[in-house]
C-alpha cells in the first residue's frame, strides 16, 4: 500500500494535523513495556531482554502518554496491562506498536536461520515464518524484528546463527520467503505479523567477527553482495527495515543519509518505516560521529531513521531543535507518518486489542502440527558432512552410548529462540527412546560440560560407551557462545570436548558426532578420525526426534551449507564467490611459490559452499547448453541429468554457477544463480533445467550503475561450489 493511497493516507493526514510538535516526537520512540508500567506505578512486573548498555530506567508520565512502542512485551497479558494503561493517558488514543525478536520461533522453536537455509527451501522457510506470526500474534506481538538478511563471511561473528548465509542470491530468496511468510496476505488478519529486515547495512562483515565492530569495504562490494538480499526483503513487502550498529564509509548506518535516503527510499523506493537497533542513535556519539545527543537526533532525523530504540535522543532533543530552526518539522511529519500508516494497516485503530487475546494465546502456541512441521525443518536442516558407512544406523541395534553435554539437554534451541522452553525440546536421548522404544538399552553420559576443564565426568561416559554396540556423540557450543555478543576467535569444540571424542574413539566403537553450533566450526581432525559427521545446528524444539529420524533412516539428509567451513581460523574469511586475483593458485596442487595462497593449507574452504552428503549416491551426466548467444530479452538453458544410483530414495539440491569471462571490474570466480531440490527413487533419473536471462549477469560496474555488459560467461552445474561439471559457454551481446 502507498503512502499516498486513500482512505489510509486521509486518515493518517486528518490525525496528524491535531498532533501536537510533542505527540508526533513521541511517535519516534520506543521503550520496553517494564519503563511504561513503572512510570505509571503498576504492580505488574516484567522482565525484558536487555542487549545494550541501557536498560531500565524511570522516564515522566508526559514522555510515556506519547510513546509509539514498545520492545519485546512477551504476552498477551502484559500487552494488554501496557495497551490499556497507556491509550488511559494518551490524548489522541494513538495505539502502541508492540515489537519483538521473533527469529526462528517463537514458542515452537525452528532450526537457526543458518541452519534452516541449509534446506535450500525457500517455501520452508515461509512456513515456519507463517507459523511464528501465528504464535506471536497470539501473544499481541504487531513487528517482528526479522528476517535478517546480512551476507556473512565469518564464522568468528557469532550472529551468522541468524543469517542465511554467504550467497547473496539465496540469502535474497529466504528473506524474502520470511517476509512472506511472516505477513501473509493481509497485514489485519490476526495471524500475521509485519517483518523488519535486518540489519541495514553490511552488519555481517563486522572486522574480525566481533560483534559491533566497524566496517570498511567499497561501495561496489557492498552493492554486489551485501544489498541484494535486503532489498529481496523490501521487494517482498516487508514494511520496516532495521539500521545495524556499525559504520559504513565511515558514517554509522543509523545516520547514514547514502544507506537510509538514497539507496533505501530515492533507489528502492521503500516507503515503510526505519527504525534503529538497541540504543544505535545514541551510540553514534561513541562513534565519534555525532558531537553529542544533540548533534545525534538531527543526524539521524535528516539521514531518515523514524523511530528510535530505547535511547532518547529524539525525545530529549527534537522538539528544541525545531524551535530554534535547526530541523525542519516536515521531517519529523514524514516519520510520523509512516509510522501511523503502519497503524492503520495493522488494524489497531480499530481495535487496539485486536491480537490480545489471552484466550486463544493459550490454544494456539506449541500445536502437534507446529511440533510436526519443527520436526520436518529440523530433518531437513542437517548436514550429513561425512559418512564412511556406517549411517543409516540398523533398528535391531542393542544398545546406544550417547556421550557429551547435549546428550541429555533441552539447551538445543539456539540464540533468539524467542519463548521457547528447554525442557519442552526433545532431547537426543529421548529422540532415540521416542524412535526404538524399550527394544533398545539407551544410556546417556555427559562426560563433560560444554566448556570447562572438567575431566571428572570421563569415567563414566568411557563406562557406558565401552558397554554399548553404537556411540553417538553429541558436542557442540553452549547456545550463548553464538548469537549476539557471541563472537569467539576460535573456531573449536570448546573445553575438553575434543579430549572426550578422543578417548571414546579409542575404545574402537561405530561412532556419530552429531554437532550443536551456530557457526562453522574447525573439524578436520573430526573429519579425519570420526567415522560419521551429522551438523544439527542448533534445531529447535524438535531436535532430537528430527536427529534420530536421519540417524535410524527414517528420513534420508538432503541439507547443503550455505557457509563454507574452513581449515582452520587463520584461513577466514573464506568464500566461495571471492575474486580470483592476478597471481591465482589454480589448481590445488600448485607448487609454486610466487602465487595468492597458504604454505600449510589449500585456499579452499574444507567443507565448501553448497556441500552435503545423503545416504544415497547422485550422479551428474549430459550436461547442455541450449543457445550460445543471448541479447536483451532473450534467454539460453542449461540442462543436466541427475540419476540416483544408491539404495535410498532421497532429495538433491542442483546447483547452477555462472563466472563472468571478463567485465569492466574483477568478476568472481563463481556466482550462484539458480538451484532445484529434486527427490529421486533408487535408479530413477531427471533432467534439470536452468533458464538464464540477461538480469541474472546485472553488477555494479566500473560506471557505478547496474548494467549486464556484453562478454563471454561460462556455465556450471554440480553438487556443491567444488564438485561442477562445465555446461558450456555463451555470449551477452547487445
Amino acid at each position: 500500500m502507498k503512502l499516498t493511497d486513500s482512505p489510509v493516507q486521509t486518515k493518517v493526514e486528518e490525525l496528524l494535523s491535531e498532533m501536537t510538535l510533542a505527540e508526533k516526537i513521541g511517535q519516534m520512540f520506543q521503550t520496553d513495556p517494564g519503563t511504561v508500567l513503572r512510570s505509571y506505578h503498576s504492580k505488574i512486573e516484567v522482565s525484558t531482554p536487555v542487549t545494550g548498555p541501557i536498560s531500565e530506567r524511570t522516564l515522566s508520565k508526559e514522555l510515556i502518554s506519547n510513546l509509539g512502542s514498545i520492545l519485546s512485551a512477551t504476552d498477551a497479558q502484559t500487552a494488554y496491562e501496557v495497551q490499556k494503561v497507556f491509550l488511559q493517558h494518551n490524548r489522541l488514543k494513538i495505539p502502541l506498536l508492540f515489537m519483538f525478536d521473533i527469529i526462528h520461533g517463537f514458542r515452537t522453536v525452528f532450526p537457526i536461520p543458518l541452519g534452516l537455509a541449509s534446506s535450500w527451501e525457500p517455501k520452508l522457510a515461509e512456513e515456519t515464518s507463517r507459523v511464528a506470526a501465528a504464535e506471536g500474534a497470539a501473544s499481541g506481538i504487531n513487528v517482528t524484528f526479522a528476517p535478517m538478511a546480512d551476507l556473512v563471511r565469518d564464522p568468528r561473528w557469532g550472529r551468522v546463527m541468524e543469517s542465511p548465509g554467504e550467497d547473496p542470491y539465496l540469502n535474497g530468496q529466504m528473506a524474502a520467503a520470511m517476509v512472506r511468510g511472516f505477513q501473509g496476505d493481509d497485514l489485519k488478519a490476526l495471524d500475521t505479523i509485519a517483518a523488519c529486515v535486518k540489519h541495514f547495512a553490511a552488519y555481517g562483515a563486522a572486522e574480525g567477527g566481533r560483534d559491533y565492530n566497524t566496517v570498511d569495504m567499497s561501495e561496489a562490494t557492498l552493492r554486489n553482495y551485501y544489498l541484494p538480499a535486503y532489498k529481496a526483503g523490501i521487494d517482498a513487502g516487508a514494511e520496516l527495515i532495521m539500521t545495524s550498529f556499525n559504520v559504513y564509509d565511515g558514517v554509522p548506518a543509523t545516520t547514514n543519509s547514502f544507506l537510509l535516503r538514497n539507496v533505501l527510499r530515492e533507489e528502492w523506493g521503500f516507503e515503510g518505516v526505519v527504525i534503529s537497533d538497541y540504543t544505535s542513535l545514541w551510540e553514534t556519539i561513541f562513534h565519534m560521529s555525532s558531537k553529542d545527543g544533540e548533534d545525534a537526533a538531527k543526524q539521524g532525523l535528516e539521514a531518515g531513521l523514524d523511530i528510535e530504540m530505547i535511547s532518547t535522543e529524539y525525545i530529549s532533543h527534537l522538539e528544541q531543535l525545531v524551535e530554534r530552526g535547526e530541523v525542519d518539522v516536515a521531517l519529523i511529519d514524514e516519520a510520523v507518518r509512516r509510522i501511523l500508516t503502519l497503524k492503520f494497516k495493522l488494524g489497531l485503530f480499530d481495535d487496539p486489542y485486536r491480537y490480545i487475546n489471552i484466550e486463544r494465546e493459550k490454544e494456539a502456541h506449541l500445536k502437534h502440527e507446529y511440533r510436526q512441521l519443527a520436526r520436518k525443518a529440523a530433518q531437513k536442516s542437517m548436514v550429513l558432512l561425512k559418512n564412511d558407512g556406517i549411517l543409516p544406523l540398523k533398528k535391531d541395534v542393542k544398545s546406544v552410548a550417547v556421550i557429551g553435554p547435549f546428550a541429555d539437554s533441552g539447551r538445543i534451541l539456539g540464540g533468539w529462540s524467542g519463548l521457547g522452553k528447554p525442557e519442552e525440546a526433545v532431547t537426543v536421548k529421548q529422540g532415540l527412546i521416542n524412535k526404538l522404544e524399550n527394544d533398545v538399552k539407551i544410556t546417556a553420559a555427559a562426560g563433560c560440560d560444554y566448556s570447562s576443564n572438567d575431566v571428572s565426568g570421563f569415567q563414566a561416559a568411557l563406562e557406558a560407551a565401552a558397554s554399548s554396540e553404537v556411540v553417538i556423540l553429541a558436542m557442540g557450543e553452549e547456545d550463548h557462545m553464538s548469537g549476539e555478543a557471541g563472537s569467539r576467535a576460535y573456531l573449536t569444540l570448546p573445553g575438553v570436548q575434543p579430549k572426550l571424542v578422543e578417548e571414546v574413539l579409542k575404545l574402537g566403537k561405530p561412532t556419530v558426532l552429531v554437532l550443536f553450533n551456530g557457526r562453522p566450526l574447525e573439524l578436520k581432525w573430526y573429519h579425519e578420525h570420526v567415522p560419521a559427521i551429522l551438523e544439527a545446528w542448533f534445531p529447535g524444539t524438535e531436535g532430537g526426534n528430527a536427529i534420530a529420524d536421519l540417524l535410524f533412516g527414517d528420513a534420508n539428509p538432503s541439507a547443503k551449507l550455505t557457509m563454507s567451513f574452513p581449515y582452520t581460523v587463520g584461513q577466514v574469511p573464506v568464500y566461495y564467490n571471492c575474486l580470483n586475483t592476478g597471481r591465482p593458485k589454480g589448481h590445488e596442487d600448485n607448487d609454486f611459490r610466487f602465487l595468492s595462497k597458504y604454505l600449510d593449507i589449500p585456499n579452499a574452504p574444507f567443507y565448501p559452499f553448497g556441500y552435503g552428503l545423503s545416504y544415497t549416491e547422485f550422479t551428474y551426466s549430459d550436461t547442455a547448453l541450449i543457445g550460445d548467444t543471448l541479447t536483451p530479452g532473450g534467454s539460453v538453458k542449461a540442462m543436466v541429468t541427475v540419476q540416483n544410483t544408491g539404495n535410498y530414495a532421497g532429495e538433491e539440491i542442483v546447483q547452477m554457477y555462472v563466472r563472468d569471462l571478463w567485465g569492466s571490474t574483477s568478476r568472481p570466480l563463481l556466482e550462484l544463480k539458480g538451484f532445484h531440490k529434486i527427490h529421486l527413487a533408487p535408479g530413477e533419473k531427471a533432467t534439470v533445467e536452468f533458464v538464464i536471462e540477461p538480469e541474472m549477469l546485472s553488477y555494479f560496474t566500473a560506471k557505478k550503475q547496474y548494467e549486464v555488459e556484453e562478454g563471454d560467461f561460462k556455465v556450471f552445474v554440480g553438487k556443491n561450489a567444488r564438485d561442477l561439471i562445465e555446461c558450456g559457454t555463451f555470449t551477452y551481446t547487445i
